[in-house]
């Protein structure tokens, strides 16, 4: 089986690459999207991986990986823009197509979730917050391939998150490598 590792930044796969070719995309939806559109026109894959960092909306510990069961757009108003329209339109949540016993909840959003306010909020519904998540799910829908989405805990989407994203890094890289490892992704 071909898999494809993405992630948004080199900082996120540091301990991954030393294993496989990691192909990273840029920071938010449309980066993600569009380089990994470009990236899938070129590269035959049997499955795409998105890995990276995420803030935790749980209190989750620092490193953990939580694998991703749904994910939704947290800036986009998809089910008040379909009622105006009068029809369901693309761009609500995305049930993943694995990895099996994947149960998260992923938020996407393209701006960085630092306030408490925008944290309860997001808790609600979701169990972590990035930037990429979403398009690379339905980027891979739109284009026929299966996709799961790995996260690493690295802050707490709070006001911290500029103090603590730098230092998580080493310790969220090597827990997706480990994840890769057991979940049998590397050769």
């Amino acid at each position: 089986m071909s898999v494809l590792f993405v992630a948004a930044l080199e900082e996120e796969t540091v301990a991954l690459r030393r294993h496989i070719p990691v192909h990273h995309l840029g920071v938010g939806k449309v980066q993600a999207a569009a380089g990994l559109a470009r990236l899938l026109a070129a590269t035959p894959a049997d499955l795409v991986v998105n890995i990276g960092t995420a803030g935790g909306l749980h209190g989750q510990a620092l490193g953990e990986v939580v694998e991703v069961a749904t994910v939704y757009q947290h800036d986009f108003g998809h089910a008040a823009i379909s009622d105006f329209v009068g029809r369901p339109l693309p761009g609500g949540p995305v049930r993943l197509d694995g990895p099996p016993g994947a149960s998260a909840r992923l938020a996407t959003g393209d701006h960085l979730v630092t306030a408490a306010a925008e944290r309860t909020r997001l808790a609600a519904d979701a169990d972590v917050v990035d930037m990429e998540g979403y398009a690379i799910a339905a980027t891979t829908h739109a284009l026929g391939r299966p996709v799961w989405l790995a996260k690493s805990v690295s802050d707490g989407a709070d006001d911290a998150f500029a103090t603590t994203w730098p230092d998580a890094l080493a310790r969220c890289a090597d827990a997706l490598a480990q994840w890769a490892v057991s979940r049998d992704l590397l050769d």
